[in-house]
């Protein structure tokens, strides 16, 4: 296993499972890895006769997108900018607006060879261009040298993507649902394996297209054109050849860094991020020619947000805090339960039960400070979740080389009262 940086031992301990599914299955750990379901997040691993569902995640797909425009940074009204991405652009589920996206990958998903994927056609036109929520965003930056203004994205294949992976898993009889379970491995001998690598294929098609369709909004909003663009997966499998062995590259959350090839891998939202290639060293060969997709988490949502629970709270929440627990039942008028200590009638809402370790006030307070337009977010996405992007960069040396450093002046993502069960 080539490993880069501090390891995290439970996410080792992942990997060396998906490793013992196949003879001399190679296996990388990126700087940016941590827990995952089954396979690490920054874990890389190869099989020659299998592939794995797990290993691949269920946001099939998700990547990022960047493209450097025409515009100049300082030439553009930021705020303004945002608020109209904020408008036009869909967060968490449901779309803003009537605009449906017409794009040929809907009909290749009405003509799947995998059966169960017709069936998600309609769900998956109603999603296409709708970005999603947790570490999703859409984003503009300026580039640290000369002040040209960048956009760049990060989301996958939404619910269609979700949905077809939970397809292959219950294929494949899969019950355990824990961080901790089994890898899930298909062999590519039967006609299962080649319908998942099918419907990974087109899951891939509808990722690429969706971050196609957002950056196209945002520069329709800009008034401006690409110049160039970096568009990567970073949750996919892909048939490569290393070491003369003809292997399916597994990357969750690892983007591939061929030499010569670019990407873009985003810090937080209060630091920045950076166009890279791959470079051709000896260590490149050991990660498969793979690198990190962003900072990598050091605190879990639920610690930085803290834990609530559904209750019946207090409809005069200003001057009482009185609840009931959410079983509680209605009047035989159907009016909700009283408050215990003040008798006026609660609401739904929602009890907090321990504290987070985010103070999202001083948190997205210090985001602002720095001069970055702020849209939605939450303390599950504060800049002190995430390693910094620079330290995790450092540990993979010579095996990439930064060409842009970007800084973030306009950071748009769901919002923490946004419901998505597709949420990464």
């Amino acid at each position: 296993m080539k490993t880069f940086g501090p390891i995290e031992d439970n996410a080792r301990e992942q990997l060396v499972r998906c490793q013992a599914a196949e003879d001399n299955a190679p296996a990388v750990l990126c700087a940016d890895h941590h827990l995952g379901y089954s396979m690490p997040i920054g874990g890389v691993i190869g099989y020659e006769w299998l592939v794995s569902p797990s290993a691949v995640g269920y946001d099939i797909a998700c990547g990022n997108m960047a493209v450097r425009t025409d515009a100049l940074a300082k030439d553009i009204n930021v705020a303004t900018v945002m608020d109209d991405v904020w408008r036009s652009v869909s967060f968490g589920v449901g779309r803003k607006n009537a605009e449906r996206v017409e794009h040929p990958v809907i009909d290749a998903i009405a003509s799947s060879p995998v059966t169960f994927q017709r069936g998600l056609r309609e769900m998956a036109a109603q999603q296409l261009g709708t970005v999603g929520s947790g570490n999703h965003y859409v984003d503009l930056f300026e580039d640290t040298n000369d002040g040209a203004l960048w956009i760049g994205v990060h989301f996958g294949s939404r619910g269609f993507g979700h949905k077809t992976a939970t397809w292959a898993l219950d294929q494949c009889g899969t019950k355990d649902d824990s961080m901790d379970a089994p890898p899930v491995v298909i062999s590519l001998g039967t006609q299962l394996g080649q319908d998942y690598l099918a419907g990974m294929e087109i899951a891939g098609q509808y990722a690429y297209a969706g971050r196609e369709w957002v950056v196209g909004k945002v520069l329709s909003i800009i008034g401006a054109h690409a110049t160039e663009t970096i568009h990567n997966h970073h949750n996919f499998a892909w048939q490569e050849t290393h070491g003369g062995r003809s292997l399916w590259v597994h990357r969750k959350g690892a983007t591939p860094a061929f030499p010569g090839q670019r990407g873009f891998v985003g810090g937080t939202m209060g630091d920045n991020a950076v166009i890279l290639e791959g470079v051709e060293h000896p260590e490149s060969a050991e990660a498969l020619y793979s690198t990190v997709h962003g900072a990598g988490r050091v605190i879990s949502r639920r610690k930085a947000t803290g834990k609530e629970k559904a209750a019946w709270t207090c409809g005069d929440y200003r001057n009482c805090d009185g609840w009931l627990p959410i079983v509680t039942e209605k009047g035989e008028d159907g009016s909700n339960p009283k408050c215990p200590k003040c008798g006026k009638k609660t609401q739904r809402g929602r009890r907090v039960i321990s504290l987070g370790l985010v103070n999202w006030s001083k948190a997205s307070a210090d985001v602002r400070a720095k001069g970055v337009e702020l849209r939605g977010a939450g303390a599950d996405e504060a800049p002190e979740c995430y390693k910094r992007l620079e330290d995790v960069l450092a540990y993979h040396g010579d095996t990439v080389r930064v060409l842009h450093v970007l800084r973030p002046i306009g950071v748009a993502m769901a919002g923490a009262d946004v419901f998505d069960p597709f949420k990464d």
